[in-house]
This record gives C-alpha cells, structure tokens and sequence, in this order.
C-alpha cells in the first residue's frame, strides 16, 4: 500500500482559524459581560414580555369568552324585543330580562355590547330621540361591515335631523364608500344629495346624484334621478 502523504497545512488558512475562533471566543464574553451586567434589566423586560403575553391570554380567553357569552345570553331577549318593535322593553327590559342599555353597562368590551350600541341607536331613531340615538351610535365600532355602513347613513341622518347638516354629510359619505353594496349606497347617496342642497352645495349634490345614475341604474333611487338632475340644470 502508498503511504500517504499529509498535505502541508497552509499557515495562513490555520491563522485565520484561529482568528476566528478568538473573535468568537471574544464576542461571547462581550455578551457574558453586557449581560451580567444588565442581567436585572435584561430579566425584568423579559419578564414583563410574559406577563403581557400571558395577560392577553388570560384576558381573552378565561376572562372575555366567558363574559362574551353571557353577554350573548343576557342580550337575547333584548333582540327580540327589537325585532318585534317594542322598542322600550329592547332599550330597558322587562322587569325580568336585560335590555340594550344594561347590556351595555355590564358588560363593555364584548362584541355583544358593541352591537347592542347599534341596536340601542336604531331604537332610540325609530322613537325619534335623535340625542340618543346619535351618542349611541357614535359609539358603535362596525368598520368594514354592512351593519357599520348602516350605522354610518343613520347617524348620517339623525345629524341632519339634529340640524347639523356638516356631520350629518361626513357620516353619509362614510356610508357611501362601498361600490359594491347596490342597496344601501344608492340609498345613502340620495340622502347624501339631499343633504349637500340643504347645504346650498349643488355642484357636491349632483355628484352624488349622478354616482346613482351611473354605478347604480338598476336601484330603486336610479328610477327619477334625472328629474332630480334635471332640477339642477345638469342631465346628459
């Protein structure tokens, strides 16, 4: 058998080894040194990191489920109350069962009370208390939703009944956003129109008006939209 022949080593590849290994060796102890000396800070933020973690956790699943679900459960009656139009007994119960407002009370922060803002708004316009109604649903958070766009067209309007006309626009523009709900959005943009006239802007009305006739001709609202056009000075 050859004997075999151990290949030099190269000097300067086994230098760079062992520089290696020295920064290697140096960069840990930076990292001892740094951490013994900001351990106590190091350990607290840490700590504190499990803590919020856990918090939320613990928040959202042994604390808010459960509440979310009684919540769910006391707002039952209320709903149907709602739904049968006994407005009063929706808003304040019966005697025996919760209505919209100590729903609210209880239990905020669920799902359930967020809803039950919109309800208690929708009561309180169909009573018409528009004072109650719009601090109600101000204070429903629907964003992205169908029911947020209802909400944003009726607390639209119940301004416009409060007579201010300017948040009563801002709201019924925020209704009017989505293109692709051929129900309500022809239906808050007639509304939108009527309010830019009574707020002498009749440029802003007929754009509204002719976002009905051009993006919605199928809808209720498109059928005597040029009369309304017309009535502007401005019909193709």
């Amino acid at each position: 058998m050859a004997n075999s022949v151990k290949p030099e080593a190269n000097p300067v590849v086994a230098t760079r080894k062992q520089e290696v290994v020295i920064e290697d060796n140096q960069s840990i102890q930076n990292v001892e040194v740094f951490y013994e000396k900001n351990k106590r800070n190091i350990n607290i933020a840490g700590i504190a990191i499990v803590l919020i973690i856990g918090g939320y956790l613990a928040y959202n699943y042994l604390y808010l489920a459960p509440k979310e679900a009684k919540a769910a459960n006391k707002s039952f009656y209320a709903e149907q109350y709602f739904a049968s139009d006994s407005l009063d007994k929706a808003l304040n119960g019966d005697g025996q069962h919760y209505g919209f407002l100590k729903v609210i009370k209880e239990f905020g922060g669920t799902k359930t009370a967020n809803l039950a803002h919109y309800y208690a708004g929708v009561s309180y316009m169909k009573q018409g208390d528009t004072k109650n109604a719009i601090k109600h649903l101000e204070d429903f958070n629907g964003n992205g939703t169908f029911v947020g766009t209802a909400a944003y067209g009726l607390l639209g309007n119940a301004y416009l009944e409060s007579g201010n006309t300017s948040k009563g626009i801002d709201n019924l523009k925020k209704a009017t956003e989505n293109a692709n709900d051929v129900v309500q959005t022809p239906m808050y943009l007639f509304n939108l129109g009527a309010a830019y006239e009574m707020a002498k802007k009749p440029e802003d009305a007929k754009k509204a008006y002719e976002r009905i006739r051009d993006e919605f001709p199928t809808s209720m609202q498109a059928r005597d939209i040029d009369r309304y056009l017309a009535r502007l000075g401005d019909i193709d």
